[in-house]
């Protein structure tokens, strides 16, 4: 007997209001922008139509107000989940805007001394645990149809090196996770077939954005595990 295809999405939240450049990380307060919310309500126009019977949130609030748009175009109620929350820093509540670069301050570098787990921050290999135990669960609840993650860049970006077998060491300014950026795992039971990325809100991220750190537009990317 053949296996339904299940596929989860993984959406980045919106352009967050920010106008200090703070890396807000997980502190709350930080909401989406005018500019964010368009974004939102475009990825939910994007998804609308599609199988999606399932919506999870990270349970910050730039990302429950991304889900908001599209959990009132499918009639579903966001389940707030922890494990799909932006990755924790040492540089939480640094400034990076306006001319600022919070590491140049000397005492900053003590946390660089190892990118590969990384020395500063959450290490990769327990992002990815609470992940793919987040997509596993939205797998299964949504079996046959499609579920919604929204997450963080760092989150979605590490999930999708896992599922490609790639390194998880990068260039943050080289992550293929734009601002409401869609990620999608395609399964065939419990194993990912193919890895879709398409940007619904490519076009409105404003040319140089930090947080948009490649162009936007273009045919959606796939690639199959390798």
């Amino acid at each position: 007997m053949s296996t339904p295809d299940t596929i989860v999405h993984l959406v980045r939240h919106g352009e967050v209001h920010n106008p200090e450049g703070v890396l807000y990380g997980r502190r709350p307060g930080f909401h989406l922008s005018a500019l964010g919310t368009t974004m939102a309500e475009r990825v939910a126009e994007t998804l609308r139509d599609r199988d999606i019977v399932h919506l999870v949130s990270s349970p910050l609030e730039r990302a429950q107000e991304t889900a908001a748009p599209l959990a009132r175009a499918r009639g579903l109620e966001p389940v707030l989940d922890p494990r799909v929350i932006e990755s924790w820093s040492k540089f939480e509540g640094l400034g990076f805007g306006s001319g600022s670069n919070g590491l140049k301050n000397p005492a900053q570098w003590r946390h660089l001394w190892n990118p590969f787990r990384p020395s500063w921050g959450e290490p990769y290999v327990e992002i990815v645990q609470r992940m793919t135990a987040a997509v596993a669960e939205a797998r299964e609840r949504a079996e046959g149809h499609e579920a919604v993650i929204v997450s963080h860049q760092l989150p979605v970006w590490i999930t999708r090196a896992h599922v490609e077998k790639r390194s998880y060491l990068h260039d943050p300014r080289h992550r293929q996770c734009t601002l409401c950026s869609v990620t999608s795992l395609h399964f065939v039971g419990d194993k990912v077939t193919q890895v879709a990325y398409s940007e619904p809100a490519g076009d409105l991220i404003p040319v140089g954005d930090k947080n948009a750190p490649f162009s936007a537009g273009g045919a959606p990317e796939e690639k199959k595990p390798t």
